[in-house]
């Protein structure tokens, strides 16, 4: 592994100390923090911008830092998060200090824990799966899970998918739509599987038991500890995350749709239905969330891996995703950028948009 890579792989952990040590030492710290995550990755982004597929062959060194990175991250954000809290609610800080450390702490909740948990339910083995699970729990989002695995996968850039954003759909819109429509389609798809095995829907298989039950243990402990305005900077938290979340699918997915074959199924899923990004910094800060066809044409393979497919034919964000995430607040910019792009997405598949 060579030094440059070796940089990328650990880059997302940097943060982690200025983070802890905010709280004891000031506002300062989660300063650092906050630069490094937004102003400094945008500079990276635009002194690194390559196709983003310069890493080196895997090593076994390499390996084992793509198994334990998203590990530590996982576990850091469970710790993060009531020190978060508690020095928000009870600690000794200034104002200034603390809207600091509120929104340090928002950004890496939703742009890193958010990314790693979704990195983290796809692996095969039951602790980190269940690890990238608690931390989405954490966040009041743990049905995310089985929408995201069951139903976006399976549905992804069809209709049938809450999460695929429609062309010249605002955010907004988007969101209160997928919100509600993800957590049902998820717990339609768990139903199914229950009834396939004779289980009833109150069965402990049903993982919408522990969704809901861990959301309020959560909530319960962050009131018991922190009072009600722990549990405010709590909600403040998970809302701010999940906004981060639901960001990434409606820019990710916005405006694609997979063509209906004449047997009434869609097309296979392939590199043509997410929007990626080949900006290198930020996709390490993400564990190559920005490679996002490849992730969904090959959902098992670990993000060490993932390609940005440009040469496929996966279309490509004018911007970094960061970027275009902030761009998708204001929903008149984001239409009049991206509608040119989908246009010529379309031509380029000798279909008409509906």
């Amino acid at each position: 592994m060579t030094a440059a890579n070796l940089i990328l792989r650990v880059a997302v952990l940097l943060p982690l100390p200025f983070l802890a040590l905010s709280p004891v030492f000031g506002g300062s710290w989660a300063f650092v923090a906050l630069f490094y995550l937004s102003v400094f990755a945008f500079l990276a982004d635009a002194a690194l911008f390559t196709t983003g597929d310069s890493d080196q062959p895997a090593s076994a060194s390499d390996g084992f830092l793509v198994d334990l990175v998203p590990v530590i991250l996982g576990l850091a954000h469970l710790v993060l998060l009531p020190i978060a809290i508690l020095a928000l609610a009870n600690g000794p800080l200034e104002l200034g200090e603390k809207t600091v450390m509120f929104l340090a702490f928002s950004l890496f909740f939703g742009s890193i824990s958010t990314a790693n948990a979704h990195e983290l339910i796809h692996r095969p083995d039951r602790f980190r799966h269940s690890l990238g699970k608690w931390v989405f729990i954490s966040l009041l989002f743990g049905h995310h899970v089985s929408a995201h695995l069951c139903v976006h996968h399976k549905h992804v850039a069809t209709p049938l998918d809450p999460n695929s954003a429609r062309e010249e759909e605002g955010f907004y819109r988007f969101f209160h739509r997928a919100w509600g429509g993800s957590f049902q389609a998820g717990l339609a798809a768990e139903k199914a599987r229950l009834r396939q095995t004779g289980k009833p829907v109150l069965h402990p298989a049903n993982p919408y038991l522990i969704y809901c039950l861990g959301a309020g243990v959560f909530a319960a402990l962050t009131y018991t500890l922190a009072g009600g305005t722990g549990l405010a900077l709590y909600f403040g938290f998970a809302i701010i995350a999940q906004m981060y979340l639901m960001l990434s699918d409606y820019v990710q997915h916005y405006g694609l749709q997979r063509r209906l074959l004449a047997t009434g199924k869609y097309e296979a899923v392939s590199v043509r239905h997410s929007w990626n990004s080949s900006h290198v910094f930020s996709a390490a800060l993400m564990l190559n969330a920005p490679r996002h066809s490849d992730h969904h044409a090959h959902p098992a393979i670990p993000y060490g891996a993932l390609r940005t497919r440009a040469e496929d034919g996966a279309p490509m964000l004018p911007r970094s995703l960061p970027v275009m995430s902030c761009i998708a607040l204001v929903p008149s910019l984001w239409k009049s950028l991206m509608r040119p792009h989908v246009e010529n997405w379309w031509h380029a598949q000798a279909l008409e948009p509906e």
